[in-house]
C-alpha cells in the first residue's frame, strides 16, 4: 500500500517495505542492548488490545538514538512476533538527514513518513501505529525536563484516534534522559542567525539546536548523533484510553479534541510520575 503520488520505492511513504525477515535478524542486536546494556525493566504490556489496532502514543528522550524507543520496539516483537504489525511515524527531518541505507533499514523496520495518510492507511490497513508527538523536541528536551511529558502541543494525533475510532495505548519510560544530558535547547538563537543570513548546515532546518554532554563528542552542539550512555530504562505501557465520542464531527471539534488532549496529556503525566516514585534511587 504506497501514496499514489509517491514512488512505491521510496522509503517511507509505503506500508510494503516492512520486512518481518530483516526485523528477525535484528532482534538478536537489540536484544543484547536489552539486557546487558541498558537492562530494561518493562511492565504493562497486557494492556494492548490484542483484537483491533490501536495508536500508541509515546513520550521518549536520549537525542537520536531515540534507545527507550528501540527498546520498546524490541518487546513489541518479543511478545507479538514478527507477523503482528506496526509502523513507527518517524519525523519528515529524520528521512532527509539519514543516509539511504538508513532510511531503507528504517523502513524494513517498520518506520513511514509522519504523515496523516500513512497513519491512516496502516490503521485501515489492520496494523497499529507508534506515534511520538513531541518529536524532535521531546527526544532533544532538557535534562531538567526529564520528569515532564512533552508532546508538544501537537493535537494531530488525538485527531487521527477520533476519526479512525482507535483506542490511545500511552507508552512512557524513565531513565534515557540520562543516556544523554542536554543541557539547553538554543534553537531560537540559531533560528535568529539564520534571518540575519546564517545558512542552514546542508540547508536543511535542524527544528532543535540542543547542547548536550554524551557520547562520543563529550560536549556536543546541534542534533548530532549520540551513542548513549549505559543506563538502565524503564518502560511502561500504560491502560489504553478510549474517548466518549469518535467520528469526522468529533475529530473537527476544536473543544472536544482539546479536552481529548488534556486528557491523554494528564494521564500519560499522572502515570510517569508515578512510574518515577515506584523507580530505584539513582533514578530520581
Amino acid at each position: 500500500m504506497v501514496l499514489q503520488s509517491h514512488s512505491s520505492r521510496e522509503p517511507g511513504w509505503s506500508l510494503d517495505l516492512r520486512n518481518p525477515q530483516v526485523i528477525q535478524s535484528l532482534v538478536p542486536i537489540f536484544g543484547w542492548f536489552y539486557e546487558h546494556y541498558f537492562r530494561v525493566q518493562t511492565s504493562g504490556w497486557e494492556q494492548i488490545p490484542t483484537e483491533e489496532p490501536v495508536l500508541i502514543v509515546g513520550s521518549h528522550n536520549g537525542g537520536m538514538a531515540a534507545p527507550d524507543m528501540i527498546m520498546m520496539m524490541y518487546d513489541w516483537f518479543q511478545r507479538f512476533g514478527y507477523d503482528r504489525r506496526i509502523y513507527g511515524l518517524m519525523h519528515p527531518q529524520m528521512w532527509n538527514v539519514l543516509p539511504p541505507p538508513l532510511t531503507k533499514l528504517a523502513a524494513e523496520v517498520g518506520a513511514v513518513q509522519a504523515h496523516p495518510k500513512m497513519a491512516i492507511a496502516a490503521l485501515r490497513s489492520g496494523a497499529n501505529v507508534l506515534v511520538y508527538p513531541g518529536g524532535p523536541y521531546d527526544v532533544f528536551r532538557p535534562h531538567r525536563l526529564r520528569d515532564r511529558i512533552c508532546l508538544e502541543e501537537n493535537r494531530a494525533f488525538i485527531k487521527l484516534a477520533l476519526r479512525e475510532k482507535v483506542a490511545i495505548v500511552p507508552a512512557i519510560s524513565w531513565g534515557a534522559h540520562d543516556t544523554l544530558i542536554v543541557l539547553e535547547d538554543y534553537y531560537a538563537l540559531v533560528k535568529q542567525l539564520h534571518r540575519w543570513g546564517m545558512p542552514w548546515l546542508f540547508g536543511i532546518d535542524p527544528i532543535v539546536f540542543p547542547i548536550y554532554l554524551g557520547l562520543p563528542w563529550g560536549l556536543a552542539i546541534g542534533p548530532l548523533p549520540n551513542i548513549p550512555f549505559p543506563i538502565q530504562i524503564h518502560t511502561q505501557v500504560c491502560a489504553p484510553i478510549r474517548f466518549e465520542r469518535y467520528g469526522r464531527d468529533a475529530a473537527n471539534n476544536h473543544a472536544y479534541v482539546e479536552a481529548c488532549y488534556q486528557q491523554v496529556r494528564l494521564q500519560m503525566q499522572k502515570d510517569l510520575d508515578h512510574l518515577i516514585k515506584s523507580t530505584t534511587p539513582t533514578h530520581r
